[in-house]
């Protein structure tokens, strides 16, 4: 496993995504309010960035901009069709205001 600071928390607003490319793994990292969840960057229903869908907060959840496929933040479980295999959870917090993403 290695350990990257992938931005602070200033620069990622609250409710959104941004992808980042980790030892050749791509990374939705979200933030909802102070907290910070990395998954996958891929919808599993097609080769689509999660990162660019809708981010909700209160549900814990992303949904895929293309065929609305949502993905917990939580278990990276596929919460609607047509996506059905979950996407990759990734350890993520933040230590000094900075995000830290762990990725094997």
């Amino acid at each position: 496993m290695s350990e990257h600071v992938v931005c602070s928390l200033g620069d990622l607003p609250a409710g959104t995504a941004r992808r980042f490319v980790l030892d050749d793994v791509a990374v939705a990292v979200v933030r909802c309010d102070g907290d910070v969840f990395a998954v996958g960057d891929r919808c599993t229903h097609q080769d689509v960035s999660l990162s660019e869908g809708e981010v909700d907060c209160d549900e814990r959840t992303i949904e895929c901009w293309k065929h609305g496929s949502t993905f917990s933040l939580e278990t990276g479980e596929a919460l609607a069709l047509p996506a059905t295999k979950p996407t990759p959870v990734f350890d993520a917090r933040v230590e000094g205001g900075q995000i830290v993403v762990r990725v094997p």
